[in-house]
C-alpha cells in the first residue's frame, strides 16, 4: 500500500464519495459545521492566507432569497437540502496576514497592496480552501453538492458585499433517495502527469 490513509477513509473521502443531488431531512448541526471547519482550517494555502468565507443558509427566509438566484437544475436541490453554504473569497484577506503570518507581518503590504493581486490570490486560495471544506464534509459522514450554476452577481448583492466574491454554493446533508448520478469517467495518471 502506497498510501498511509486507511482504505476505508480513502473510500469515504474520495472513491465512494459523490456529489449528492438529494438529501434526507436530517438536520446538519452547528456542531458538525464547527467540527468540519476546525479540521479543514489547517489545509495549506499561500502565505497562510485564509480568504474563504462561508455564509450558512438555514432559514426559510434565506432559502427564499437564494432560490431565484439558482439555475433551474439546482433550485430544487438547494431548497430541499438541510443546509446550504455559500462559499466566497474575501478580497481583503490581507488584513489578517499580520496575525496569520506573524514571522512576516509585512507580507500584507509587500505583496498584497494592489486590489487585483489580492483578488487573484483570494480566488485561488479560497478555491483551495473550498476543496478542503468539501473533504471535511465527507469526513463528517455527510454528502456535499457543490454547484456553480447560479447568478454570481445576484448572490454577491443579496448575501455578500463588494469585498467578497462568490465561488460556489454547496448543499450539505445526508444523501437521500436516488442521490447519485452515475459516476463519470476520470482521466488516467498518464494523461495528467508528466515527469521532467
Amino acid at each position: 500500500m502506497s498510501l498511509s490513509l486507511d482504505p476505508a477513509a480513502q473510500d469515504l473521502l474520495f472513491r465512494e464519495a459523490r456529489t449528492a443531488n438529494t438529501f434526507t431531512d436530517e438536520p446538519v448541526t452547528e456542531e458538525q459545521v464547527r467540527a468540519i471547519y476546525e479540521l479543514v482550517k489547517y489545509g495549506p494555502t499561500a502565505f497562510n492566507q485564509s480568504p474563504l468565507r462561508i455564509v450558512l443558509v438555514r432559514s426559510a427566509e434565506g432559502r427564499a432569497r437564494l432560490a431565484p438566484l439558482m439555475s433551474d437544475g439546482n433550485r430544487d436541490k438547494t431548497v430541499t437540502a438541510p443546509l446550504v453554504a455559500i462559499l466566497a473569497a474575501d478580497n481583503e484577506f490581507h488584513e489578517e496576514l499580520p496575525r496569520l503570518l506573524p514571522h512576516f507581518p509585512q507580507a500584507k503590504d509587500a505583496f498584497f497592496s494592489e486590489r487585483g493581486v489580492r483578488e487573484q490570490n483570494a480566488s485561488m486560495n479560497a478555491a483551495l480552501q473550498a476543496g478542503y471544506f468539501i473533504l471535511g464534509i465527507r469526513a463528517a459522514g455527510l454528502a456535499a453538492g457543490p454547484m456553480t450554476g447560479f447568478d454570481f452577481a445576484g448572490v454577491q448583492k443579496e448575501f455578500l458585499d463588494d469585498d467578497h466574491t462568490p465561488l460556489m454554493i454547496v448543499n450539505i446533508g445526508k444523501p437521500g433517495e436516488n442521490a447519485w448520478f452515475p459516476r463519470n469517467p476520470r482521466l488516467d495518471f498518464d494523461e495528467v502527469v508528466t515527469t521532467v
